[in-house]
């Protein structure tokens, strides 16, 4: 699979852009397990066009990730321009398009998946950005504002005609956020239509390494986008990919110890601290030690976890972890 010239090879898993997850330390892990392309934590172009500090810091990215791309969100078209010219000028292999995300702030002031109750100015914002810069453009995106307007089959035509690269789709409405189940067959609808010829991305519920197989062969993507499933967990990649990969179930890799993960965990710290700071890069890292599957169903966990959060140094977070590996063991 290809976004214009960038090749995936077959059947590749993405990791979503996730404000205050998809950090640079999570991306290269999440890389180095087998995702083939991550994306920046989602950037607001009206806080890019003033400097914002923290906003600008959201486009550092390194060799090690790529691909990656960067993903900006704004309701207003001339902001939306200046802004993913700014963005040209970090690098990135692609810039994405945010007309997905469902959050009050985001979404109820027009921008993310807002911009799903004005078609005609998504639509001029996405032809402008394509028109601006000199690298791929894509979108990613909802089935519409509620399931009386499922509006997907017709707006990745009109996104299609645009001159976007590519399309992911989430298969929820904005209205449902991130309740209920996902409905794939939308997405599905897109895919089998004839006159798309941009890649299709399925993202929402994947984190099985049998839904994603499920979501390429019943719904037929292109690619795979894993999004919550990978807090505290970016191992998930590797345990999805051997088993796509395999040809029988005994070519699949066992899963990582207890001792591989919670290593991983305590490098994604490292990671943070060095490339960000040790205030910033240890509250990134929390919460993914706060929400992995390895920490889950430990008796009396909560007292140690609200110390994980509350931690402020290196040294202090370490010593909480490595006294949960302890008592892991000892179980």
């Amino acid at each position: 699979m290809n976004i214009a010239n960038i090749s995936f090879g077959n059947r590749p898993l993405f990791l979503a852009p996730m404000e205050d997850v998809t950090d640079i330390g999570f991306r290269t892990l999440c890389k180095r397990f087998g995702a083939a392309m991550v994306y920046t934590e989602f950037v607001s172009a009206e806080a890019l066009i003033r400097d914002v500090k923290t906003t600008l810091r959201k486009l550092t990215i390194c060799d090690e990730e790529r691909p990656v791309g960067i993903q900006i969100y704004g309701r207003d078209a001339d902001a939306m321009v200046e802004a993913a010219r700014i963005v040209e000028q970090a690098k990135p292999d692609l810039i994405d398009l945010n007309f997905g995300c469902p959050v009050k702030k985001v979404a109820g002031k027009g921008a993310g998946a807002g911009m799903l109750q004005n078609i005609p100015l998504l639509l001029d914002i996405t032809r402008k950005v394509v028109d601006a810069v000199n690298i791929p453009v894509t979108v990613k995106t909802r089935l519409g504002w509620d399931c009386n307007n499922i509006i997907i089959p017709t707006l990745a035509e009109q996104l299609q005609d645009c001159g976007i690269s590519a399309l992911t789709i989430h298969g929820r409405t904005r209205s449902q956020m991130y309740t209920g189940e996902a409905d794939w067959n939308p997405i599905a609808e897109v895919k089998r239509n004839p006159r798309i010829h941009i890649p299709i991305i399925g993202n929402g519920d994947i984190s099985t390494p049998e839904q994603a197989k499920e979501a390429f062969e019943r719904y037929g993507v292109d690619a795979v986008m894993i999004g919550r499933a990978t807090f505290g967990r970016p191992w998930i990649f590797r345990e999805i990919r051997s088993f796509l990969d395999a040809e029988t179930t005994s070519d699949v890799l066992p899963p990582l110890s207890l001792d591989e993960k919670i290593d991983v965990l305590l490098e994604q710290l490292r990671i943070n601290v060095e490339r960000i700071d040790e205030r910033r890069g240890i509250l990134h890292t929390r919460r993914h030690l706060a929400s992995s599957p390895v920490f889950k169903g430990i008796p009396d966990f909560r007292q140690t976890r609200i110390a994980m959060l509350r931690a402020e140094t290196v040294e202090e977070l370490t010593d909480i972890i490595e006294n949960v590996r302890i008592m892991l063991k000892n179980r």
